[in-house]
């Protein structure tokens, strides 16, 4: 499959989502209580989990409508993740458009993203009872998940001492998990064998991280108008990514000293390209790729031990490059 198709195939996906999501019931009262769900759905974004439950059902030879409820409520889990998470961030825009407890209010926030959690849960019934209770098995054990990934992430910013390892399980948690989850349902729709469920949720997790160490890499490497958003925010925010640590285990005496005070005190108008030099000279850039490609390679061998054609192994290696290209 080249990337067209990859790119046709979300396309319609995104489609097939988007009007299910419209259909959903909320249009009910109070609409101070719904306006808000419909508001955070409607602008959008690129709907990646929700599209990895239906392709992975497909992957395993079943019709990917069989697991749209299950992909709907992938993506409603998320979108309440992200109105919590725009609140204990403060954050002003979600997708270029203002977050919800600026529109309306904190409360409001919070009581609507917990409807949105609760519509996650109630999508999941029309499923017999052995596909529900392991449908909901997953959810529930990634939604804690989840919010133990990012009670780590607020923790870290209060803590000058977060190692290497503590932060890629952080990742691991607060993103990559739900990837895996995403796929595992799909597949658990599909009534995929025991080491298929283990083997495609591996391949999400991995491919999770390898994702988030892009990230990281394109927030202070990348190009503005391709990554989305002002390159060197992580710098400026004090996050001690990947490329912080790698830096540091890299480091000479001085250079380890200037980062640390870089880190720790106000940000000074040169800041962002005096770390970014840093970064290039310990040559942190090159190892935070070198780690993307680590977990690229971990997710790809999961791919190896599927019970799967082929044909659909290489439908996952393409959507796997795309989505680290930054093509989908």
């Amino acid at each position: 499959m080249n990337q067209n198709n990859i790119l046709n195939n979300i396309k319609f996906y995104a489609e097939l989502i988007n009007n299910s999501l419209k259909d959903l019931s909320f249009s009910k009262t109070p609409k101070s209580l719904y306006d808000p769900i419909k508001y955070i759905l409607d602008i959008g974004g690129k709907r990646i989990r929700p599209y990895l439950v239906l392709m992975s059902t497909s992957t395993f030879g079943k019709d990917p409508k069989l697991s749209l409820n299950a992909a709907l409520s992938v993506e409603c889990f998320h979108n309440f993740t992200l109105m919590h998470d725009d609140i204990m961030d403060s954050a002003a825009l979600r997708r270029g458009n203002e977050t919800v407890h600026l529109k309306w209010d904190t409360n409001q926030s919070i009581l609507s993203g917990d409807a949105l959690l609760i519509y996650s849960y109630k999508l999941l019934e029309d499923y017999s009872p052995n596909i529900f209770k392991k449908l909901n098995n997953v959810l529930n054990t990634t939604a804690l998940q989840v919010c133990e990934g990012q009670q780590f992430d607020m923790d870290f910013e209060k803590n000058p001492n977060v190692t290497f390892d503590s932060y890629i399980n952080m990742i691991k948690l607060k993103t990559a998990v739900l990837v895996g989850a995403s796929l595992q349902m799909g597949a658990i729709i599909a009534e995929a064998n025991p080491n298929d469920l283990i083997k495609i949720y591996d391949f999400g997790v991995n491919l999770g991280i390898a994702f988030q160490l892009q990230d990281d890499y394109l927030d202070t490497f990348g190009e503005q108008s391709l990554v989305g958003k002002s390159i060197g925010g992580d710098i400026i925010e004090n996050k001690k990514t990947a490329l912080y640590h790698l830096s540091l285990a890299n480091a000479n005496n001085e250079q380890s000293k200037t980062l640390k005070s870089l880190y720790n005190g106000n940000n000074s108008i040169d800041k962002v390209f005096k770390v970014t030099q840093i970064f290039k000279d310990t040559k942190a850039d090159l190892d935070n790729l070198k780690l993307v490609e680590h977990f690229t390679n971990l997710a790809l061998n999961s791919l190896n031990e599927l019970s799967i054609s082929s044909v659909k192994k290489e439908e996952l290696i393409d959507f796997s490059h795309s989505l680290l290209n930054r093509q989908l």
